[in-house]
Formats: C-alpha cells, structure tokens, sequence
C-alpha cells in the first residue's frame, strides 16, 4: 500500500485522514497509526501469490476495535480475493464496513476462541490486545492454532526498554496498591522485545522473521510532523533498526508448513 500524497487535503474541503483512509487520526502520516499501514504492506505482498494460485487470501484480525483495518485492506490491489474475519471480546456498532466482513465474532481471545477451526487463517492479525490481559499464554497459543500452516502471525503490544518493564510490571503496580489508585490501568502487561518475543515463540508453534518498532519520538509538540513524510520515513527506520527504544513493537512469526 502507497503512503498518501503530500497534499494537506483528500479533497478542497475534505481534511486529510492518516494514509489517506483513517480517519481515526488526522495526520498524513499518523505514527499511532503506522503499525495497520505497515500491515497492510504486509498483505499487499502476499496477495499476487494467492491471485497466481487461484486461491483467497484469508486474514483473522482478533481485536478489530471499530474495524480499521478494512479501511487499508479495502483499498490494496487485489483486495477482492481477501476474506477478512474479524473477532473482538464485544463488536462495537461502530465497526467500518460490517457488511464487507467475511465474518464478524464476539469472542474471549482468553477462551481459546473455540468457534474458529484450527489451521485455517494464512494470516492472524493481533495489534494491541495482548497488553490488555491478565495473563497471555492461551491467547497467544490461541493465535498459533488458528494460524494455518505456513501462515503468517503480525502481533503487536506497546514494549518497554529492557529493564524498565521490570519497573512498570511490579513496581508501578505497588506504588498504584500504596497510593490508592481506584481507576485500574489498563494495561495489565508489560513487555520489552525481548519478552514479548519470548512469549510468542514459547506458546504458539512460530519462527519470528522480523520485529519492528514505531513511535521511537512521537506525541506532544512533534505531533505536527506527522503531517510530514520524512518524518514517517525516518520513525519506519528508527523502528527497523532499534526496534526495542521504541514504544510499541510488531512481531512477524511464521508457522512451520
């Protein structure tokens, strides 16, 4: 998938959205909102081999949100042959396009999801859930024994620098207990690459290939250079290349075929 133009504007009224299809963030090139466009890359690349083998592509995204990632499936080359499932603890009636889905779920991702047959999604899909939960391991293997052999699994969660997530993993939570945090945070986990990659290869049967990062700098005063594409270009290579500095990571593991 292309990143937008440089032009402010989609139309002469019409506000820019992130990558020319979000509009859940206004700036061109929203790093909060990178890790779908980067997704979307991914499923651009394995679309012409499905179109070559006459096959559908067949993606589960679990935690769908109000659906966004449609908005940058819809509109890649050869979207026609993609199926996208979507499955999330409750289905907003905000979802994008309900009717565009192959399918739509309720369903706890903690459950094992039992509703879904294994081996059967040649991509799973899991951006910012996993932090969400009280513990990951039947989550992750959840993901794992859905993915089809050969499958490609795109995790991400918000990452810490190693050491520092020892510090919001025990001692964030007992200064919160001390202080009498009433409002509970909702970010149950805490992990630094390391950990999070250690997570994915001990409880689904995967290879991680590659892992980056995103928003190394980002938020506050910066936020209005994500308006600008070398701006975009320079966190995609901050990401690449010190994936554990930054804010949040994305795993790309494969299945054995």
């Amino acid at each position: 998938m292309d990143a937008p133009s440089d032009s402010p504007t989609t139309g002469s009224s019409t506000p820019a959205m992130a990558y020319g299809v979000d509009p859940t963030r206004p700036e061109r090139y929203s790093l909060r909102q990178a890790r779908y466009h980067a997704v979307s890359e991914e499923i651009a690349r394995l679309i012409p081999a499905f179109q070559a083998q006459g096959k559908r592509l067949k993606i589960l995204d679990v935690g769908i949100w109000n659906g966004v990632l449609m908005r940058y499936v819809e509109v890649l080359p050869g979207a026609e042959i993609v199926d996208l499932h979507g499955v999330d603890l409750t289905l907003q009636p905000t979802i994008y396009k309900p009717e565009k889905w192959a399918s739509l779920n309720a369903g706890d991702l903690m459950g094992g999801l039992s509703f879904l047959e294994s081996n059967q999604f040649d991509v799973v899909v899991c951006e910012q859930v996993l932090e969400h939960l009280p513990t990951v391991d039947q989550a992750i293997s959840t993901l794992g024994r859905v993915l089809a052999p050969g499958g490609l699994m795109i995790v991400g969660v918000p990452i810490f620098p190693e050491g520092i997530h020892l510090v919001r993993k025990h001692v964030v939570p007992a200064v919160d207990k001390i202080v009498g945090l009433k409002k509970p945070r909702g970010h149950l986990q805490a992990f630094s690459k390391r950990t999070f990659i250690g997570a994915v290869t001990t409880h689904a049967p995967v290879k991680v290939i590659s892992a980056r990062g995103f928003r190394i700098v980002s938020g506050g005063l910066l936020r209005t250079l994500e308006n600008q594409k070398w701006w975009w270009q320079f966190n995609r290579t901050a990401g690449k290349t010190l994936p554990s500095l930054c804010t949040e990571i994305q795993v790309l593991a494969r299945k054995a075929a």
